[in-house]
């Protein structure tokens, strides 16, 4: 998959996982890219490590699945961290 798939792929998992988890994320679109890429890289990490399979084509559902997947632990330990500082 090229540079440019793969920030669209982790802009829209970003952006999806922000939809499925409730509640309030912060963060603007550049935070959800940022996210939404280390989410794929995670996913597609899991994946290869747990089922033998990994982000390779933009078409795929498990490319997407995975990378929602990695998606929302990655918004999940954002939303701890960012409580955390908070206080």
């Amino acid at each position: 998959m090229g540079f440019f798939a793969f920030l669209i792929l982790g802009l829209i998992a970003g952006a999806i996982a922000k939809a499925i988890l409730p509640g309030r994320q912060g963060g603007g679109i550049i935070i959800t890219l940022i996210l939404g890429v280390v989410g794929a890289i995670l996913g597609g990490w899991i994946g290869g490590m747990l089922f033998g399979t990994g982000i390779n084509e933009f078409f795929s559902l498990s490319t997407w699945l995975l990378a929602i997947g990695g998606a929302i632990i990655v918004l999940l330990v954002y939303g701890m961290i960012s409580k955390r500082s908070a206080r």
